[in-house]
C-alpha cells in the first residue's frame, strides 16, 4: 500500500524539532528509525501531515555514563545498546532484551526511544525499562521535564509524551553483577511476545536481596510484578 502524502522535515536539534511539532500541531508525527511507523504508513492506519525526522539529531544519539546511571539517546539504535559496554555490564537486562527484538535488520535500523515511544504491548523493552525504574528525559515547547517508567507508560499505543514533545534520552540507573534474563513467548521466531517476562535480582550471601520483574503483554501498558518480586526476597 501507499501512504497517504504529508510533508517531511528532518530538523538538527531537538529544539527545531519541537518548533516544527508545534507548527504541525497534532497532524505531526516524530519518526527516528521508521520501523514501527513505516508499517502504520503504509497500511494507513495512521495519516500524519507531516513527518519529523529526528534520525540526524547528535543529542539523541548514543550512549554515556552519568554518575550512577547510563544514559542512552532516544535515536541509539537496538545494534548499538546491545553491544554497547557499559549497557552490557550496568544495564544487562536491557541489552539481553535488545537481543530478541525481531531481526537483525530492523535491529540496525529501529531506535530504543522509538520502540518505548511507540508503547506497543507487544514490545519487548517497555518491561525493562518498568522493571529497572528507567527515567524518560522529554523535551516540548514549555522546555523539558523527566518522567519515571511508572508514569510514563499510559494506555495501548500511548505515553506521556505530548503531540508537541519529543522523547530525548532514556536513563537507567546502573546496576551492577545483577543477575537478569528476559524470556519471550511467541509462535514463531521474531514474531511479537505472545508475553514476556523481565527479570533480574541482587544476591547476598546465596539469597535474593532485591528482585524486579516486568511483565510484557499482559494488559495494555507493561506490568511490574511486585507481589512476586517480594515473594522472591530471601529465596535461594
Amino acid at each position: 500500500m501507499i501512504p497517504v502524502a504529508f510533508d517531511y522535515v528532518r530538523p538538527s536539534s531537538v529544539d527545531e524539532a519541537v518548533a516544527a511539532l508545534v507548527a504541525g500541531g497534532d497532524e505531526a508525527k516524530v519518526m527516528a528509525g521508521g520501523q514501527s511507523l513505516m508499517p502504520v504508513l503504509r497500511l494507513r492506519l495512521g495519516a500524519p501531515s507531516l513527518i519529523v525526522d529526528c534520525s540526524r539529531i547528535d543529542e539523541m544519539i548514543g550512549i554515556r555514563e552519568e554518575g550512577d546511571a547510563i544514559v542512552i539517546g532516544a535515536g541509539t539504535t537496538h545494534h548499538a545498546v546491545m553491544n554497547n559496554d557499559l549497557v552490557k555490564r550496568y544495564v544487562t537486562l536491557l541489552a539481553q532484551a535488545t537481543a530478541t527484538v525481531a531481526d537483525p535488520q530492523i535491529r540496525h535500523r529501529g531506535t530504543t526511544g522509538g520502540s518505548l515511544a511507540h508503547a506497543d504491548p507487544a514490545g519487548d523493552l517497555p518491561a525493562v525499562a518498568l522493571a529497572l525504574d528507567a527515567s524518560f528525559t522529554i523535551a516540548g515547547p514549555g522546555g523539558r521535564r523527566t518522567v519515571g517508567a511508572s508514569d510514563f507508560f499510559t494506555d495501548y499505543f500511548t505515553t506521556a509524551v505530548g503531540d508537541d514533545e519529543v522523547l530525548v534520552s532514556v536513563s537507567f540507573p546502573k546496576r551492577e553483577g545483577w543477575g537478569s534474563h528476559y524470556e519471550k513467548f511467541n509462535r514463531t521466531a521474531q514474531a511479537w511476545s505472545i508475553v514476556g517476562v523481565a527479570a533480574a535480582v541482587r544476591m547476598e550471601g546465596g539469597r535474593i536481596a532485591e528482585a524486579r520483574i516486568g511483565l510484557t503483554n499482559v494488559g495494555p501498558t507493561p506490568v511490574r510484578a511486585r507481589s512476586t518480586e517480594a515473594a522472591l526476597v530471601g529465596a535461594a
